[in-house]
């Protein structure tokens, strides 16, 4: 099993410049406050402007140009102003994580050949709090597993618009991103751990990228294990088209460095 403590120096880079294409998109991330302890976690209230994530999904061609996407997106850090903060018990007395499920349509071709692109059709989530630690990888059928218990469901949300894109490495293997907006709804039972703002975001960015050695082809499909991302919120501005486009566009060229760094 691929644990979530496996997770090192590389991953927390991509998150920075995850961040910094985030700024080229947006010049301010809303700020938000969690408090852990008002749901019963065993951590203190902190604040930040953006949500770290290590991905573990898998992605399954079903036919017709469809495919489908399950998963768990274990939160690994958050930043505040650009810099990376590790809230205090953060994966050692507590932890975060979101269980996703999807479905979208996509280009067809061989990623490892040809860029693919595609569309989200549905993206339904639960974010969920523990106390303890937990670790998160695959069972033998490649489906996403993880080893949390006694969670607290904090949020919901669902798909609003999202993207998808592969681009082959040239190396027999390639680098599949993602986007979406998406809703976000409170759960009344965890109003306490969102305490700033007080009327909390309706709405969040999520976007990722994943270098060709997070990705492992199976029959069908693929699946991919601490995969970088981050997630902010949105405030009043909804962001257009294009800013998608700037914001994938910003998680393909970091995969590149990446694989140009790794080449050297």
């Amino acid at each position: 099993m691929t644990s979530l403590t496996h997770s090192s120096l590389g991953k927390t880079l991509l998150g920075l410049a995850l961040a910094s294409a985030f700024g080229a998109a947006s010049a301010q991330q809303p700020a938000f406050t969690f408090n852990p302890a008002a749901v019963g976690l065993s951590g203190s209230s902190f604040s930040a402007d953006n949500i770290l994530i290590s991905d573990f999904a898998t992605v399954r061609n079903t036919g017709g140009g469809t495919f489908s996407e399950t998963g768990y997106l274990a939160i690994s850090g958050f930043q505040l102003g650009g810099t990376t903060q590790a809230p205090t018990g953060l994966n050692s007395s507590y932890g975060l994580y979101i269980a996703f499920t999807g479905t979208g349509t996509q280009s067809p071709g061989n990623p490892v050949l040809v860029p693919t692109f595609g569309t989200f059709t549905t993206l339904n989530f639960t974010l969920y709090g523990y106390n303890g630690s937990a670790s998160f990888g695959f069972d033998g059928f490649n489906n996403p597993t993880e080893s949390a218990s006694g969670e607290v469901a904090l949020a919901t949300g669902s798909l609003i618009n999202g993207s998808v894109v592969s681009l082959p490495t040239g190396t027999g293997s390639f680098t599949p991103s993602a986007n979406a907006q998406l809703s976000f709804n409170v759960l009344p039972s965890a109003s306490g751990f969102f305490s700033a703002p007080s009327s909390f975001y309706q709405q969040a960015f999520a976007a990722f990228t994943n270098s060709p050695n997070q990705v492992t082809p199976i029959q069908g499909g693929f699946r991919i294990a601490q995969g970088g991302g981050a997630i902010n919120f949105i405030a009043t501005q909804v962001p257009e088209p294009e800013t998608y486009a700037m914001m994938l566009g910003g998680l393909m060229a970091i995969g590149f460095v990446a694989r140009r760094r790794k080449a050297g």
